[in-house]
């Protein structure tokens, strides 16, 4: 984005939010014992201080991964999901930034590879949102920024780490569930999400014959600090997760294992493809 448009982080909401403060608490810690499917891999995840970044890297970490957690300011949730890595004995480092910004992105790579050595998975998850009923209240301040945390940071992450993938890797992005059903108070929001969908599937053409796997996840309603931090308008977050066919929102450790099968041999034979933890709701593609 030229100079003259760079666009500061909005500060009308809380977002990201603080996971320690939230009732009743997420449900982030795996749920069985690892099987080392990734063992000795190195993985960046991004927006992993809380919500699906965390139950992530947690179970990345169990199933024998390093991890690398980059996320934006919540620097007390970032320290706890890093000792979850160590508590199952494995190496993680906290990087704090904004993945909108090349130059964050470009530096946080290069601490990976000099931390580690190396780098085998890339997870895209960090993405906020804001929740507007009126088109006309989208602010340009706000659509910038929306887009240039949810699509602009997955291009940025990815240029920085493609020339240390190797044949094997695998990047996870996650899109989400209201690319394919739409959400009338999530515009921008929504139209991310169509973009990294579409990210995800050309990608995955471009990097195929180098043997990187690209996927996605697209998650439905999951309890996270996202909404309940100005991610979602009061209204909305009365019945959240009531409307799909489960009942009820999701949990982050019953997303995280889809973003584990796409990073290991399990799915040897998929990329471009979407998984879709979502509480039932079918949905197509």
């Amino acid at each position: 984005m030229p100079e003259d448009h760079t666009i500061e982080r909005i500060q009308e909401d809380a977002l990201p939010g603080e996971e320690r403060t939230l009732e009743p608490s997420p449900e982030w810690q795996p749920r069985y014992r690892g099987s080392e499917r990734l063992k000795d891999k190195v993985a960046i995840v991004t927006g992993a201080d809380s919500g699906i970044g965390r139950a992530v890297a947690a179970l990345y970490a169990r199933e024998g991964a390093d991890v690398a957690i980059v996320y934006l300011n919540e620097h007390r949730d970032a320290e706890e999901t890093a000792e979850s890595v160590r508590a199952e004995g494995r190496r993680a480092i906290t990087i704090a930034g904004d993945v909108g910004d090349k130059a964050f992105c470009e530096d946080a790579v290069a601490k990976v590879i000099a931390e580690f050595g190396r780098l085998d998975i890339l997870v895209n998850n960090a993405g906020e949102q804001h929740p507007d009923k009126d088109i006309t209240d989208i602010t340009e301040q706000q659509l910038r920024r929306t887009f240039q945390t949810n699509i602009f940071g997955m291009f940025f992450m990815v240029q920085a780490a493609s020339p240390h993938l190797k044949q094997g890797a695998a990047i996870v992005n996650c899109t989400s569930v209201t690319m394919y059903q739409g959400e009338p108070e999530l515009l921008d929001y929504s139209s991310t999400k169509g973009a990294i969908t579409a990210f995800t599937r050309s990608l995955s053409t471009n990097l195929i014959e180098k043997g990187i796997r690209v996927n996605a996840v697209a998650p439905g309603p999951i309890w996270t600090p996202l909404n309940p931090s100005g991610g979602a308008s009061p209204e909305k977050l009365a019945h959240f997760g009531e409307s799909v066919p489960m009942g009820r929102p999701g949990q982050p450790n019953e997303v995280a294992p889809a973003f584990l099968f796409l990073a290991c041999e399990d799915s040897s034979y998929m990329s471009g493809q979407v998984l879709h933890p979502n509480g039932g709701t079918v949905v197509n593609g």
